[in-house]
């Protein structure tokens, strides 16, 4: 299955193909209803999440890895277990210091990733 569709109770990831979102990232959705969306993102070491910005919140779980994140007008260094919140609008942003996962909550749902 590429992807899961809107309202499924059941998304096992063996079952998604992610998709590449960017050069050294890879996109798999997960389970998603119109208020909210779960997205797990693969980045490769030196990979970049552009600086871009979206009228979503999102949460990001880091699962695995290192990252440099900006957000606003700040910059981090965050790893494995640690969270982020990204408000409607705000610019933010990454480069993948160490291979890892990001775990993305979106509300609402991002339809541009259908």
């Amino acid at each position: 299955m590429r992807k899961p569709e809107k309202g499924q109770n059941w998304v096992f990831n063996k079952d998604i193909q992610g998709e590449q979102a960017s050069e050294g990232v890879e996109r798999k959705i997960l389970a998603y209803a119109d208020e909210m969306m779960c997205v797990e993102n693969h980045f490769e070491k030196g990979a970049i999440g552009k600086l871009h910005h979206h009228p979503h919140t999102q949460i990001t779980y880091v699962a695995s890895g290192k990252f440099e994140f900006t957000i606003g007008e700040e910059t981090k260094v965050v790893e494995t277990g640690d969270t982020l919140l990204k408000q409607d609008g705000v610019v933010h942003g990454c480069v993948c210091l160490e291979k890892g996962i990001l775990v993305d909550i979106f509300t609402p749902m991002r339809e541009d990733f259908l």
